[in-house]
């Protein structure tokens, strides 16, 4: 009998997620409401980071939050996909 591996990420903890889509006026202001609408919390401004593209057309956000479970990051990444603005996420 194989010993319980233990989880690959430990809870609760500060989790960074990577979110992209076109830069376009509001889209970090549409992402922090879209994870404060899931999280029932405010994130802070300063919890965001940005990167433009090279050319300028796309953003990635990287979104710091603190999560209680994995069902908890589940369930951003299931709304993270069905959000038509957001191209892309890790």
């Amino acid at each position: 009998m194989e010993p319980d591996k233990p989880p690959l990420i430990e809870y609760p903890t500060v989790y960074a997620f990577k979110v992209m889509g076109k830069q376009e006026h509001g889209f970090r202001e549409y992402v922090r409401a879209l994870f404060k609408r899931l999280l029932g919390t405010e994130v802070s401004p300063d919890s965001i980071s940005e990167q433009p593209s090279r050319q300028g057309r796309y953003i990635s956000l990287t979104v710091s939050v603190y999560l209680l479970s994995e069902e908890q990051r589940q369930t951003i990444y299931h709304s993270l996909h069905k959000e038509r603005r957001v191209l892309y996420y890790l």
